[in-house]
């Protein structure tokens, strides 16, 4: 293989995205004296922020947390208006960012990396961009998210719309007008709840596409006066330790108790308590929620009581009323999502009694109805988990790509969720069987992110060429995850997390549920054990 002879084209490091992985993962690098190339499809940095600027798109996990906490210097710096920050908010931070550790410059935009290539003869990687140029690297790391590559559902006449079509995942820059429009939304996951009841105040009318009800509960929003921001500040250390932590990189731990524990009188007003608080305070009330089936459903009866309380039509009210076990699907958190139904100009179309049979050039058609529309939004979210990791063909030893590795996602193994056998000094934030998406995502990538250059540091003090996770301890931590999984209710319902709203992809759990903060004492204990369950050349 002939390399080129450009030295910006031969670095140590490659890392592809430039949200908050890739951002983090390029300071490091810097710091410890690497030269590095960060590669972004998008012209600007933020990761899903820059692509996720549909109608009330916010975080859900709260402010003062939903940053980074290595630089006590920027944590005090940047102030949150909000608990729950809206995504330009949040696209903001990211570029102040950006900016104030001056990274842009070592950033190509506007690029998209095609294929990622191991030469064991040399023992680096090839990764060639959509613009035709190749560079060499010694390090190949991806911080692309795991809830990044958009899917939009294969339904017949897709293209032969005449009206306006948007995914939530790719919203343009300018503001999209449907004031005086019939806009149809397909999708009630976060991004649908999130949108729907902001679509609705601007619509003439609006038709909400449902496939599953959803549990939903409250933000409870609210902006930050100067004295809590200046509290927060205060106590940069606290937050720290909380996030590195915690089960779920917040303030929460499970409580101490069972569902099952406390009387019917003390538990409503317990989760009465969590409802009015808003976020994920429900979630976190009890120790076996995600476990106890029983249990679980007395919680998940609270909520539907709620539901049918706030609507006012008794057949959409049972339409919006899920049955599977709360939690299990990615907890979603609104602002007057089931309030939006008691609108006029709302109405619900429950595609499971009757499916979509075509997108027309006038609309949606149904088994039973047809509705003509002059927008439509696909709120139909992501392919979850190994989605973006797959649209690159990425190859390790002997050729192999890391597809044909996991089969398809069918047979996805991981060492840590970190690395994989067979892919030399390759790293993967927040990859699969790592705890991602089960919290507070800047919790995670922070720990991610330090582990890989502290092992890169150790790798380079100690002059070891290749670095490789074993079979066995990749065999080993796989087994592990599952077991853990298997444990739960999360493997009892289908979700993206289990690659269930992907036509077609294989089913599976692949995320550690074993909570952050002992996920975070198990990679400590790898590295100071030597790295153990790696080889070293």
């Amino acid at each position: 293989m002939v390399y080129s002879q450009d030295p910006q084209n031969q670095v140590d490091a490659v890392v592809l995205g430039a949200g908050f992985s890739g951002l983090y993962m390029l300071y490091r690098l810097r710091e410890a004296g690497l030269s590095t190339r960060v590669f972004e499809a998008a012209d600007g940095v933020g990761g899903v922020w820059y692509w996720n600027r549909y109608p009330g798109a916010r975080c859900d996990s709260e402010s003062v947390y939903y940053n980074y906490t290595f630089s006590e210097e920027l944590f005090k710096e940047w102030s949150w208006s909000s608990r729950y920050p809206e995504q330009p908010e949040i696209l903001r931070y990211l570029n102040y960012v950006a900016d104030k550790f001056e990274l842009k410059p070592d950033i190509t935009f506007n690029t998209r990396v095609m294929s990622a290539v191991y030469d064991e003869a040399s023992n680096r990687w090839q990764v060639e961009t959509d613009t035709g140029e190749t560079v060499s690297a010694k390090y190949f790391i991806t911080g692309i998210g795991c809830i990044s590559s958009a899917n939009v559902p294969n339904i017949k006449g897709l293209n032969d719309f005449e009206g306006q079509a948007y995914h939530t995942g790719h919203w343009p820059h300018e503001k999209v007008d449907f004031t005086g429009k019939r806009v149809g939304v397909i999708g009630t996951g976060s991004s649908g709840i999130q949108s729907i009841p902001v679509i609705a105040k601007e619509a003439a009318h609006l038709t909400v596409f449902q496939r599953t009800p959803q549990y939903s509960v409250p933000a409870q929003n609210y902006t930050y006066t100067k004295e809590f921001v200046e509290e927060v500040k205060d106590n940069y250390s606290e937050i720290r330790r909380q996030m590195q932590e915690t089960v779920a990189g917040l303030r929460f731990e499970f409580g101490e108790q069972s569902v099952l524990d406390d009387s019917p009188e003390v538990r409503r007003q317990k989760l009465q308590e969590g409802w009015e608080k808003g976020g994920w305070e429900i979630l976190f009330t009890y120790n076996d929620l995600l476990a106890n089936e029983e249990g679980n459903e007395l919680v998940a009866a609270f909520i539907r009581e709620k539901i049918q309380e706030i609507v006012d039509d008794p057949e959409t009210a049972n339409k919006l009323t899920p049955d599977h076990f709360y939690g299990t699907k990615r907890a979603i958190v609104d602002t007057d999502y089931f309030e939006t139904y008691n609108r006029d100009n709302v109405r619900l179309v429950d595609v499971k009694a009757s499916p979509i049979e075509a997108i027309t050039p006038k609309g949606i058609r149904t088994e039973d109805n047809e509705y003509e529309l002059d927008a439509i939004v696909f709120a139909t979210g992501f392919d979850g988990m190994t989605g973006s990791l797959f649209k690159i063909d990425i190859r390790g030893k002997n050729g192999v790509t890391l597809k044909e590795k996991w089969e398809n996602g069918a047979q996805t193994r991981t060492y840590l969720g970190l690395t994989t056998a067979g892919f030399p000094n390759m790293f993967m934030l927040t990859g699969p069987e790592s705890p991602s998406v089960l919290g507070n995502m800047p919790a995670t990538i922070e720990q991610h992110v330090e582990w890989v250059s502290d092992c890169i540091n150790h790798l380079r003090e100690n002059k070891v060429d290749i670095f490789e996770a074993e079979s066995q301890a990749e065999e080993e931590w796989s087994a592990h995850c599952k077991e853990l999984a298997d444990a739960t209710l999360y493997t009892k319902t289908d979700s993206w997390y289990t690659g269930a709203n992907i036509a077609g992809k294989a089913r599976g759990f692949p995320i550690y549920v074993g909570g952050y903060g002992a996920y975070r004492e198990i990679c400590d204990d790898v590295a100071a054990n030597g790295y153990k369950g790696f080889s070293f050349k």
